[in-house]
């Protein structure tokens, strides 16, 4: 640390990062318009920290590194540009009935919402800031996938990471532009298009340019222009390609929907040159989800597109083992005051501290949204209720969504977990 500490930081940005002393990560999970979850949590944590601390908190002044993915990510970046959680309920609500606005598709060969109106919300946020910008007032991360090459991209405002300036004329991290990367990170498939990024200073542009607005209520037009481009540019090579462009989707399509453990790996690892202290008095991780159950099909729901809705199933299923799993490794290797039940056999897994003692401390924040537990804790939600509540597109839930989460947030959430 002493090496890390020995020079002045330029900014908010680079003290959070490198100052030496006790550090906090908040993380965020992906799940669409089920965010809501998590605003009332910051909510939450936010009153606390104004009562205990007898000012207004921001939480990018308070956490050093703040990592989300998808809708996660949108809501992290907010709060790294110095937003309050109230703030951010006011535009989420705003953005989501836009990003998830109906419009007439053809099914399977177009996603099921314009990208374009995600992504103008996006920029009413974040304007055309780049990852460089000293506006994020803190460490930011972000989670998306870049299907053309299978990887999946954390991508930090770290200016000692490898890619951080331009290497073998690929564009530097520094200047990526926050409305792209939270673009591509909120590309899940089948709702929104897949996000195609410059990845070279010298990248051409799409040689046919944006499909015009007022095809956008067209869609058997666009989806001819959109297959026009990709042929123009095979045939011609004057167009984006795999060299000079990266494909992406979400970020949730990945082991990290909970980006949890990406992010401590982004500050422990030597490779990223960041180097936080390990133990429960150096380093606090906070980890807020958007709901939790378990994505479940039965024999006789499989019907006659049988293959198409398993193959759906299967996937959204996998990305929720991929979350239990981060939890469970988070209460393993950290001290754990708040318990959280990975499943039937083992309960919880706290009290197995790794040899040496807990890495981190470690509080998990989220509601459970099997029907049986919704029904149990609130009694007036039904099973068909508590099931249009798993949907990540569903404009309908967010605000019974946001309640339900401040009841859980006001029993949950206490001040010794943040002070120790």
């Amino acid at each position: 640390m002493s090496e890390l500490s020995s020079e002045p930081y330029a900014c908010s940005r680079d003290y959070h990062l490198f100052a030496p002393g006790p550090k906090r990560i908040l993380s965020l999970d992906g799940g669409g318009v089920r965010g809501a979850v998590s605003v009332a949590f910051l909510e939450r944590i936010e009153k606390i920290l104004d009562e205990r601390t007898g000012r207004r908190v921001r939480l990018g002044d308070w956490f050093d590194l703040i990592g989300g993915t998808s809708t996660g990510a949108i809501i992290a970046g907010a709060l790294a540009l110095g937003y309050r959680a109230a703030e951010i309920k006011d535009f989420y609500v705003r953005l989501a009935p836009q990003a998830f606005k109906p419009r007439w598709r053809i099914p399977y060969l177009q996603a099921r919402f314009d990208a374009r109106d995600l992504r103008a919300e996006i920029d009413k946020i974040v304007g055309n800031r780049t990852l460089e910008s000293e506006d994020l007032i803190t460490g930011f991360a972000l989670i998306a996938k870049r299907i053309d090459t299978g990887s999946p991209w954390l991508v930090v405002n770290n200016r000692r990471g490898k890619f951080w300036q331009s290497s073998n004329d690929h564009l530097a991290n520094k200047d990526y532009t926050l409305a792209a990367l939270l673009r591509a990170s909120t590309a899940a498939p089948l709702y929104f298009d897949p996000q195609m990024i410059a990845i070279t200073a010298d990248a051409p542009k799409d040689p046919l340019g944006e499909i015009p607005a007022p095809l956008s209520g067209a869609p058997w037009s666009a989806f001819l222009i959109t297959k026009i481009r990709s042929v123009y540019g095979l045939v011609s090579r004057r167009g984006p390609s795999e060299k000079t462009h990266g494909l992406f989707i979400d970020g949730g399509v990945s082991p990290y929907n909970n980006p949890v453990m990406a992010l401590l790996m982004a500050v422990t690892l030597k490779q990223h040159n960041i180097c936080w202290e390990l133990g429960p008095s150096n380093l606090t991780i906070v980890s807020i989800g958007t709901g939790r159950f378990r994505t479940r099909i039965s024999f006789p729901e499989l019907g006659v597109a049988g293959p198409l809705k398993l193959a759906k199933h299967a996937m959204l299923s996998s990305i929720g083992d991929a979350q239990n799993l981060a939890v469970a490794q988070m209460q393993w290797l950290g001290e754990c005051p708040v318990r959280w039940q990975i499943d039937s056999e083992i309960e919880g897994v706290e009290g197995n501290a790794p040899p040496g003692g807990p890495w981190f401390r470690f509080m998990r924040y989220d509601i459970s949204l099997e029907p049986a537990s919704l029904k149990k804790k609130f009694h007036n939600v039904e099973k068909q209720d508590a099931l249009t509540f798993q949907e990540i597109s569903n404009l309908a839930v967010v605000e019974p969504l946001y309640e339900i989460a401040q009841q859980v947030a006001e029993d949950t959430v206490k001040a010794e977990h943040l002070f120790g």
